[in-house]
């Protein structure tokens, strides 16, 4: 069950009309928080994501799951599932007490390097080299649409400091 807080950000980040993948981001960072604190763990930085984007669907973000072909079919129908449930599905069977604990169990067994630092800069740049130059494009244009003036500001001052500290 996600916090509180999460979900307020979540809500938060919806009001102000961010996608739902910024959204789910919150789901997200609260399960590199739980693996960092040692709640859990994850056996790769992927996994960590896909649990918070399952969090996510399961909480009622309009994240939609991803369509056929772009991940197996096993995770498409978890990910279609999640997605019901947010959306008032009810659930098809009582959930395994058994199998909820072993998933626990299992969880706990992994290490917490998924939620380094090193390993989700990792990620963020394979993650990176996948999208075109244009879908990057159009991202930047949506941030700047919904950021606001003092996002805006900020984000402009942030650019400046990183363009002095790599001197250009």
């Amino acid at each position: 069950m996600p916090e509180k807080k999460t979900i307020e950000r979540a809500k938060k980040d919806k009001r102000e009309g961010k996608s739902p993948s910024t959204q789910a981001g919150e789901f997200v960072r609260e399960t590199i928080e739980h693996i960092r604190e040692g709640k859990h763990g994850a056996r790769s930085t992927k996994q960590a994501i896909a649990i918070g984007l399952s969090k996510a669907r399961r909480a009622g973000v309009d994240l939609p799951p991803p369509k056929k072909g772009q991940t197996s079919e096993r995770t498409r129908k978890s990910a279609e599932r999640a997605y019901a449930r947010g959306h008032g599905a009810a659930a098809k069977r009582k959930p395994s007490a058994n199998r909820s604990r072993a998933i626990e169990h299992a969880l706990k067994r992994e290490g917490k390097d998924a939620a380094s630092h090193a390993a989700l800069s990792r990620q963020a740049k394979t993650a990176s080299r996948r999208r075109t130059a244009g879908e990057k494009h159009d991202a930047a244009m949506k941030a700047v649409r919904t950021k606001g003036h003092a996002g805006r500001v900020r984000a402009a001052k942030k650019a400046a400091r990183t363009r002095k500290a790599h001197g250009k």
